[in-house]
Order: structure tokens, then sequence, then C-alpha cells
């Protein structure tokens, strides 16, 4: 089991250019371009071993993929039935979407990930799947993975999600392009569009009315997809956090979506007191710039709505708060328990760790700010936990073991990270 054991930092000043591309839009990307004429074509992929996996899929899938390690060119003739077991990893994304893009592809497809994933439920999406003629089982009925599928004729539907789950939405915006009629989908609260966005801009027909969005069946293949992929700001974030908790110090994050169902995180940050700003450079399938984070004093916060939209980012945004003065709250965000961990109660723990004042309840916990102290973490396999820790370090000191999960979003988190500090790996 691998550890780091992270120094604390003194003031710094950085721009930095080469924060790990969005994982969502990458995972999304080589997707997408199986549903294309012609030949797709995708800069800055994120080369982690999550989006990788994904990559692999499709080859499997009999997609044409040429990479010469800049560009993905992807060309697909259609979806064709795939000897191998398609291999996940560690990535929700991917399964709950492939989910949806196989569903109705002729032939019989399995797909599986590590250990972590195949605990993760995922009746979320086999269940309205089924529902609409998918053939679809797993175990416990589908609810864990490894999910069998065997490719059917998908039922127009009306589906009110009582979730707000970006991946519950684009699994099914997926399978309502090959159904039978027109597809509505409705959400309590908008989660994150990148399906949406980047699926219209190849000629989907997709509606969107508040939290109601509209798919028509395909009725001919999709314009290719041509995107240099932004940089993830969910990564940049943990950047921002150490701008943010740092006496004096400050960051430039540079090439970052700007799609505001991303950057929630740095609004809840800029609404605790640090000092933030967006540079808009480029708005073609997303919204793209740069954000600039300076310290300042922080103060507790509530966290309550648009929880979808900062889901990932609230195990780093909790570090903020263990450094802010007074009590920060997160409620309505019991989402964080099927996560790659129980983010919760992983959060709790390591919080505690640090002697940090934690209440934790069912759908969240109560923050009390204090002084960091230095722990010895345990990541429970989740990359967001691992890194938001590590941040922590930069405070106090910290330990963090299992480190592996950091490849599947963050590669070169490490790199990044001793700009700032020294860093001991073993």
């Amino acid at each position: 089991m691998s550890k780091v054991v992270v120094s604390p930092a003194q003031a710094f000043s950085l721009s930095i250019s080469e924060i790990a591309p969005d994982k969502s839009i990458s995972h999304r990307s080589v997707m997408f371009a199986m549903l294309a004429e012609g030949e797709s074509k995708i800069s800055n992929f994120l080369r982690a071993e999550d989006t990788l996996n994904s990559l692999e899929i499709v080859k499997n899938l009999g997609a044409k993929v040429f990479d010469d390690g800049e560009v993905i060119r992807i060309s697909s003739e259609g979806i064709q039935e795939s000897f191998e077991v398609l291999d996940c990893g560690n990535s929700g994304t991917g399964m709950r979407l492939f989910c949806g893009l196989l569903s109705s592809a002729q032939g019989h497809f399995v797909l599986t990930g590590d250990k972590y994933l195949r605990s993760r439920p995922m009746k979320r999406v086999t269940t309205p799947l089924k529902n609409i003629g998918a053939h679809l089982d797993g175990r416990e009925d589908g609810n864990f993975a490894p999910l069998s599928i065997r490719g059917a004729s998908l039922q127009a539907f009306d589906y009110a999600s009582q979730i707000a789950s970006a991946q519950v939405k684009s699994c099914m915006i997926l399978a309502a392009l090959r159904a039978d009629g027109a597809c509505t989908y409705t959400e309590p609260e908008l989660s994150r569009d990148h399906t949406e966005r980047m699926l219209q801009g190849m000629g989907a027909d997709i509606s969107v009315d508040g939290l109601k969005t509209t798919i028509k069946p395909l009725k001919k293949l999709l314009s290719p997809l041509h995107i240099r992929v932004p940089a993830d700001p969910s990564s940049a974030f943990f950047f921002g956090v150490a701008a943010a908790i740092i006496p004096n110090a400050s960051v430039v994050l540079e090439g970052v979506t700007l799609n505001p169902t991303r950057i929630e995180a740095f609004k809840a940050l800029e609404r605790m007191g640090a000092k933030i700003s967006y540079e808009m450079t480029d708005n073609k399938y997303e919204p793209i710039g740069n954000i600039h984070v300076k310290q300042a004093p922080l103060q507790g916060i509530v966290i309550e709505e648009n929880i979808s939209w900062l889901i990932d980012e609230l195990p780093a945004l909790s570090i903020a708060m263990a450094c802010a003065h007074g009590e920060s709250i997160v409620k309505n965000a019991a989402e964080l328990r099927v996560k790659e961990s129980d983010r919760i109660s992983t959060v709790v723990e390591g919080l505690k760790a640090c002697q940090i004042a934690v209440d934790e309840y069912e759908d969240g916990y109560k923050i009390t700010g204090g002084t960091l102290q230095s722990a010895k973490i345990k990541s429970d396999g989740d990359h967001r936990i691992a890194m938001s820790f590590i941040i922590a370090g930069l405070k106090s000191g910290m330990e963090v073991e299992d480190l592996e999960c950091i490849n599947t979003s963050f590669p070169n988190f490490f790199e990044l990270l001793e700009r700032i500090t020294s860093v001991e790996r073993t």
C-alpha cells in the first residue's frame, strides 16, 4: 500500500496550465464518437486509468482508434458485439453511461469494474432501463456489477428522476437516442449538462426547458466531434483550496471549463471569503477560461442547494470549511454515501483524526472550523478523499495511505503539488 507524507507549505503564487483534462468530458467524447458518421478528433484527452478504460472499451466495441499521443481519432461503423468483458475500472460514469449506450445495441455485453465499482449501486440506471424494455441483469437483481446487457428495442419514456444525477440523466439520454419515439427526462434540480451540450453540438435533437429534457430519436448518425477537452474544474479545485487556505497564496488555473454546473464549488469558496475571479477565453462545446484564486480569511457556510453541481468537490471544500471561522453545514448530500467511498463517513473520520469538531448526519455533516493537526489518513480507495487530505497537509503536514486511486483522475497531481511543498512518497 503506497503512502505520502506532505509537509506544510509557505505562501506561493502560481499559474498552472497542466491541470488534468476534464474527466467527464473525456469519457463522453470517446463514447459519443460511436454515434457519429466520419472521424471524430479529440485532443487533450485525459490519460488516466478510468478514461483510458473507456477508450479501450470503445475499441472493443469495434471503433477504429488512432492515437498519436496528441490527438485521438475515432471512427465507427456502429457498435459491435465484443468478445471481451468490458472493464470500467473505478468509473461509475463509465459504467452507467455505457449501460445507456449498449442497451439498444445488437449483441451481448458484460460490464465490470474494480472492487470499489462492483460495490456501487446501479439500480438507479438498471431499473429505469429495464422499465423501457432493456434486457439487463447483474448481482442483486441488477444493482451491482458485473452487469449483463443484451441489446433490445427500447420504448419511448417520460421519466421523472428522484435524484439529480448527471450519470443517470446521461444514461437515459443515450437510451432515448435509439428509442421508438420522443422521450422526456425530468430531474429535481439541474445536474451537470455536458451530455446535452455535446450531443446538441453534434446535431442531436435535444431541447432543455428548465428541469425537463426532451430527446428525439436519431434519424441519422451525428456529426463528428472535434473537441479539445478543457481542464477539469474538479481537479483544479484542489489547488484552488490550497491557495484559499495558505496565507498570502494565489493561483491562476488555466484553461478550465467555466460551465456553470461545474464551478459551483468555486462559487461556494468565493462566498466563504476567498478572492476569486473568472476570465473566459473560448466558448464552443463548453465555456472555457481561467480561474484566479487568492487567499483571504474564510467564514463558515451552509451548503444545501445545487448539491449535484459540487458533489465531487465537497471533500476538498470540507478542508476549506475546517480552516474557516465558525460553523459550516452540508445538507441534502446523501449522494455522497454512494460515491467511490461513503464520502460523508470518510470526510468525518478524516477531519476528526485532524482534531476538527465534526457532527455527522445522514445527508451531510457540520464542521466547526479550527486548526488542522497532522494525522494519518486512509483514502478507502477514493481519489478525491486522498487528494483532499493531502491538500489539508499543506496546513499541518499529513500522511495519507492508498494512493493508487489518484491515477484514476489526476495522474500529474503530485508533480503540481511539488511546486508548493515537499512530498515524500513510499
